[in-house]
């Protein structure tokens, strides 16, 4: 399912990729701050991009849980001004002065029909390589669903265009794995109350 799930999701990127207003607004500043518009649509890019060079890389030899994949990488809490948060902004930035709107649709075109054979093919036990640690090929393919949904919506946002509805597998797993590290970060006391009792949520049970 979140094979799927994905490769419809990337479906929907492309498609705004694919607006007008990209052009429009290349150089203009995104939703996000700190982030322009050119460099936002390149990091929602190389979701779909870099999938498709991981699964041509050499297999992992083990793997550690989704959860364990967020929980150890520092971008996820360390806020916005954090090392690591700018570094990610500065490689999508950088690489985006290298292309153009109408380039890195073609390039997201040419990977999509890549992983169009790919992702249905990969075996079930395969672990895509991350480099300090690797995931299952599922468990990957959650976190550029996640990805993908979200940024999608940043994108859309900063396009002043409708968010492009994504496929309900995609949402549901986005939302589901937004809610699990929500839960480590905030505790899941925190996370019900947000969801069932107004008059004692807290003020924020942000996953990211």
């Amino acid at each position: 399912m979140i094979r799927a799930a994905f490769l419809e999701s990337a479906e929907a990127a492309v498609g705004l990729l694919r607006q007008p207003a990209l052009a429009e607004r290349w150089s203009e500043p995104s939703a996000l701050p700190d982030f322009s518009t050119s460099g936002l649509a390149r990091h929602l890019a190389n979701q779909i991009t870099n999938t498709a060079s991981y699964l041509a890389a050499t297999p992992g030899g083990s793997a550690i849980s989704v959860l364990d994949h967020f929980t150890g990488n520092g971008w996820v809490t360390s806020g916005t001004d954090s090392a690591d948060n700018i570094e990610i902004r500065h490689r999508s930035e950088q690489a985006a002065t290298a292309t153009t709107p109408e380039r890195l649709a073609d390039d997201v075109d040419a990977a999509l029909r890549e992983l169009r054979a790919a992702v249905p093919a990969q075996p079930a036990d395969r672990i895509v390589d991350l480099g300090n640690w690797g995931l299952t090929v599922d468990d990957f393919l959650l976190t550029r669903v996640m990805e993908l949904v979200v940024h999608a919506d940043d994108l859309a946002v900063s396009l002043g265009i409708p968010t492009p509805p994504m496929p309900q597998a995609a949402t549901e797993a986005t939302i589901q794995l937004l809610s699990r590290i929500a839960a480590w970060r905030h505790g899941p006391l925190a996370v019900i109350r947000a969801l069932a009792r107004q008059e004692r949520a807290p003020a924020s049970i942000a996953a990211l």
